[in-house]
């Protein structure tokens, strides 16, 4: 094997390095079956998500995987591999939509680490039922507000059977 060669495949591992490094989560799928609509499809949602996807070679995800501490991952690396990168601003991103994705192809999901943390299919499929950042902002804000508003309500019942 040239040195050149060798140079060449310590770079791609280092980009991977620095892909894990940057994202606040990466999600592993073994993207067999999907047809090229379906995944053109799929690359604009994730895209469109600030989520970078990529095919990567098991062998340069398995030694960027252990350079960045992540370790326990052996069994994921084989067969066919993209890797989703999700942005720090929505780290379930990548979950969701390739969940979605998995459900209506027959592409799977493989495994993921989400803000550190190891999770297996199941635990990457739970975490696509998470509601976007701004809806549960929205969600947290009604639950705040509906206290106040029932007690407004409340007290103007009162008052007006009072002045009644």
């Amino acid at each position: 094997m040239s040195e050149h060669n060798i140079d060449q495949r310590k770079a791609y591992v280092a980009d991977v390095v620095e892909k894990i490094n940057n994202s606040a989560s990466v999600v592993l799928v073994d993207y067999r079956g999907i047809n090229v609509e379906q995944d053109t499809a799929m690359r604009k949602a994730l895209r469109e998500a600030g989520v970078e996807y990529r095919v990567i070679k098991n062998s340069a995800l398995s030694r960027a995987f252990e350079q960045t501490g992540n370790v326990g991952y052996d069994e994921y690396f084989n067969g066919p591999t993209a890797a989703a990168f999700g942005p720090e601003s929505d780290p379930v991103a990548p979950c969701r939509i390739l969940n979605e994705y998995a459900g209506k192809t027959p592409m799977s999901i493989k495994c993921g680490v989400v803000e550190g943390k190891k999770f297996d299919e199941n635990g990457i499929k739970s975490l696509a039922s998470i509601p976007e950042k701004p809806v549960l902002l929205a969600q947290l804000l009604g639950l705040l507000t509906s206290p106040m508003r029932s007690l407004a309500i409340a007290v103007s019942e009162v008052a007006k059977k009072q002045s009644a």
